[in-house]
């Protein structure tokens, strides 16, 4: 069965793994799951992620969650762009997480980065996702 929003799904995987305070949890490998995860990971949301092959051509990332004196980094995170209604911004128009406490995830045409590179960088785009 083909999977419609593979975001939607990665962020349900890291949200349920988070509250069940699991060390680590598993989702299938696609480039734009791997491009999200490159953003948590730099901004400092997980510990890190690595790609392993399942079964012969089937690949899966492996998240390990990240805990500060066992509460959950990661207190929201949730999906902003749909399948159903995409939402894109200008880069003058993006609003900040918590005035700059959380970050949110464009996908740009310069690649997947988080608000503070994409303000640097001076591009727009769609917002993936937002995390505090």
């Amino acid at each position: 069965m083909s999977m419609t929003d593979p975001v939607s799904d990665l962020l349900a995987r890291i949200r349920n793994g988070q509250q069940a305070h699991k060390d680590s949890v598993v989702s299938p490998a696609s480039k734009i799951r791997g491009n999200v995860l490159e953003v948590l990971q730099r901004e400092g949301y997980i510990r890190g992620y690595s790609r392993a092959e399942a079964r012969p051509g089937i690949s899966e990332f492996k998240i390990e969650l990240k805990y500060v004196d066992g509460e959950p980094v990661i207190r929201e995170i949730t999906r902003v762009s749909k399948p159903g209604r995409r939402v894109y911004s200008r880069i003058g128009d993006l609003p900040r997480v918590y005035n700059g406490l959380g970050i949110s995830i464009l996908s740009t045409p310069r690649g997947v980065m988080s608000d503070n590179e994409a303000r640097a960088a001076h591009v727009g785009g769609e917002i993936l996702c937002r995390v505090f």
